[in-house]
């Protein structure tokens, strides 16, 4: 067992610098995607870019889980990342040749590596006993509070790089990303070994009590459990609410005539806010329970859709957006967490890959309607429809929470 905890922390610490690198360079490059389609294509285009992404990162989800069974994790993350390069390079010849169509295959590319490395976090749970999943995915999800703030900070510096180059300013962005998820594949596939999926089934057999056991059933007997149904919807709409605010908050901003800095500055607020708190979000999963830190997440994230169109100013909206990313951290971790807790090892990557395949498809559906809506309303519109989307899951997980409470009881 002792070498099975050095495997697992090994596993945790090179997932968590994949992650850290990725962020930063995903962060950098959200923080210009709806400026950049709505230069290239006109307004009603500023989130057809990251929904594109998103569509991408929802196809290839349930390919990816799949394809990791087959070749394992660390093939699977480092193919993943590979695409995520070519798709950064053609961002950037977009930018600068003022092709939309360019632009957005390079975001279905991004999108490919986006899903790749997001099942890093059920890597990292499989390799850890049950006691220890939630600080696990938490401790994954942990490097993206690099990316919250090197990410932003980056987006001035290298846009000047750009034009010294000769360059769009907007492409900088972009050449970051390009690095940083080059170097990040070269981490995964060095660092981790041996492949996680092979560790899992090892620990899995550690605790026969409480794995799952038997043929692996089929993906809809699976989510019409209570508890997996549950772990599904938070993730999934915590993620379509968090992105239908998120990715238009830019373009909000820049109608309200603030540059690039003070974007910058609100959307570091809340991506600090969905990576920073990791490491407490995962031990509360662990501690007090899934359900609570669910129930917790979904509170916030209404709190946040409440206060966001209250005003435009740069410290209320960094204070709302805050909220945005923290609501979704804590819906994130613990419905990951409580779904690792509902698989056998049979049936892991193939039903994580399903479950991001609906997270992607929802936030697209999401982040490409904020574009249309924002265009044909108002930002105060998108927040009240993401705030009754919060409602959803809460609802949910206190239904779940007081079933199982009757269980026991019984």
């Amino acid at each position: 067992m002792t070498d099975l905890s050095q495997v697992a922390r090994k596993t945790t610490f090179t997932l968590f610098l994949a992650q850290s690198l990725f962020s930063a360079g995903f962060i950098a490059a959200a923080t210009v995607n709806s400026i950049l389609g709505a230069k290239l294509g006109g307004d009603p285009w500023a989130g057809v870019p990251s929904a594109v992404l998103l569509l991408g990162s929802a196809l290839a989800a349930s390919v990816w889980g799949v394809l990791m069974e087959v070749i394992g994790r660390r093939n699977g993350i480092t193919l993943g990342l590979f695409l995520g390069v070519f798709g950064f390079g053609l961002v950037v010849m977009a930018a600068n040749q003022n092709l939309l169509l360019l632009m957005l295959g390079g975001m279905l590319l991004l999108g490919f590596a986006q899903s790749a490395i997001l099942l890093g976090r059920f890597a990292a749970a499989e390799v850890h006993p049950p006691e220890k999943r939630g600080a696990a995915i938490s401790n994954v999800v942990l490097g993206g509070t690099v990316g919250a703030i090197v990410g932003p900070l980056m987006v001035g510096p290298m846009g000047t790089f750009a034009l010294r180059l000769g360059l769009d300013e907007l492409s900088g962005p972009y050449m970051a990303g390009l690095a940083l998820l080059g170097l990040a594949s070269v981490i995964i596939f060095i660092g981790l070994r041996p492949d996680p999926r092979d560790v899992g089934v090892q620990v899995a057999a550690l605790y026969p009590d409480v794995t799952p056991d038997g043929e692996a059933r089929p993906i809809s007997v699976i989510f019409r459990q209570p508890a997996a149904l549950t772990a599904m919807t938070a993730m999934v709409l915590g993620q379509a609410v968090m992105v239908a605010i998120m990715v238009i908050t830019a373009l909000h901003m820049k109608g309200h005539d603030h540059g690039l800095g003070s974007i910058s500055a609100v959307i570091s607020a809340h991506t600090l806010g969905m990576y920073a708190f990791s490491v407490i979000s995962g031990r509360l999963a662990d501690k007090w329970g899934r359900g609570p830190v669910i129930l917790t997440g979904a509170a916030t994230l209404v709190l946040a859709c409440i206060t966001a169109p209250l005003s435009p100013d740069v410290l209320p909206l960094a204070v709302s957006l805050f909220l945005l990313g923290l609501g979704w951290n804590f819906c994130f971790v613990g419905g990951s967490t409580l779904l690792a807790d509902q698989l056998s090892p049979a049936e892991r990557a193939r039903t994580q890959g399903r479950n991001d395949l609906l997270v992607g498809l929802a936030s697209a559906t999401s982040v490409f309607g904020s574009g249309l809506v924002y265009d044909a309303t108002s930002f105060t519109v998108i927040a009240l429809v993401a705030g009754t989307l919060a409602l959803i899951p809460l609802v949910m997980v206190l239904i779940w929470m007081r079933r199982k409470q009757v269980l026991v009881g019984a």
